[in-house]
C-alpha cells in the first residue's frame, strides 16, 4: 500500500515537471503555457488584427526565415559532396546535378537563395512603408538593416563557390571595387593617410582586396575563404542576429500596426 503511494505520488510528480500549469482551462493558465514552453514561447499570447493580415505583412519576414532554413538544410547536404578545391569545385557541382540522388538540391539551394534576397528586399519595403522602423521599433530596424547586408555577403560569397568562369569574374569585379574603397584600399582615395613612421599601413598585401581574397591573385586560398564565410561564418552571425530581430518584435509589442 505504502509502495503503491509512492509510485503515484513519483508519477505525479513527474507528470507535474512534465505539465507544470494543468489544463488550459482558464485565460491565466493559457499565458503561462505559452510562457513556459520552449517553442511557444516565441509567439506572442496576443496579435493585432493587421499582424495576420495577408495585405499588410505579405508574410515577407515569414518567408525569408522559411527560405534560411531551406538553404541551412540543403546546404548542409550539399557539404557532403562538395570540395572546395581548386581541381575539384566546378566538378563536384556538375557531379552534384546530375549523378548525385536527389540532385534537385543544388538547384533548391540557388533559387532559394535568389528568393531570399527578394524576400528580405520586400521585407524591408514593407517595413519602410508601413512606419515600423519609428520608435520603440529603431533599434530592431538597424537589425533588419545588418541583416539585410548578411543576405547580400551570403549571395555573394555562394556566388563564388561553383569556380566557374561568371563567379570567377564576378569575384574578380567585386574584389577590385574593395581595392578601390577609400582608406581601406590600396587602389582608392586616402589610403596613404594611414601610416606608422613613414610606412603606409594600407598596400597590395594589406588592403581590402587582399583580406577578401587571401592572397594577392585569385586562387585557392580565395575559394577556401569563401566556402568558411559562406558555411559557417556569415550564418551563424545571421542566425544570432535573427534571434535577437525576434526577441525584439515581442518586447516592442509584436507586429507594428497600420500608421
Amino acid at each position: 500500500m505504502l509502495k503503491s503511494l509512492k509510485e503515484s505520488d513519483f508519477g505525479a510528480q513527474v507528470k507535474k515537471s512534465i505539465f507544470r500549469v494543468g489544463i488550459p482551462n482558464t485565460d491565466r493558465k493559457r499565458v503561462l503555457i505559452v510562457l513556459g514552453n520552449v517553442f511557444l514561447h516565441l509567439h506572442p499570447t496576443k496579435v493585432r488584427t493587421s499582424g495576420v493580415k495577408l495585405r499588410y505583412t505579405w508574410c515577407a519576414g515569414g518567408l525569408s526565415f522559411f527560405l534560411f532554413l531551406v538553404l541551412t538544410l540543403t546546404g548542409v547536404l550539399l557539404m557532403f559532396y562538395y570540395r572546395p578545391t581548386v581541381e575539384g569545385a566546378y566538378v563536384d557541382m556538375l557531379d552534384i546535378r546530375s549523378q548525385v540522388p536527389f540532385g534537385i538540391m543544388r538547384e533548391l539551394h540557388r533559387w532559394s537563395a535568389h528568393a531570399m534576397v527578394i524576400m528580405v528586399m520586400v521585407h524591408m519595403f514593407r517595413v519602410f512603408m508601413t512606419g515600423s522602423y519609428k520608435p520603440p521599433r529603431e533599434f530592431n530596424w538597424v537589425i533588419g538593416v545588418i541583416l539585410l547586408v548578411l543576405t547580400f555577403l551570403l549571395s555573394f560569397t555562394g556566388y563564388l563557390l561553383p569556380w566557374d568562369q561568371l563567379a570567377i569574374w564576378a569575384i574578380t569585379v567585386g574584389s577590385n571595387m574593395a581595392k578601390a574603397h577609400p582608406l581601406v584600399g590600396a587602389g582608392g582615395p586616402f589610403s596613404d593617410f594611414l601610416q606608422i613612421g613613414g610606412v603606409p599601413l594600407v598596400h597590395p598585401g594589406s588592403d581590402a582586396r587582399f583580406m577578401l581574397l587571401g592572397a594577392k591573385e585569385i586562387g585557392g586560398t580565395t575559394l577556401l575563404r569563401f566556402y568558411v564565410l559562406h558555411c559557417v561564418g556569415i550564418p551563424l552571425g545571421a542566425a544570432v542576429l535573427m534571434a535577437v530581430h525576434f526577441w525584439r518584435i515581442r518586447k516592442d509589442g509584436g507586429i507594428s500596426g497600420p500608421l
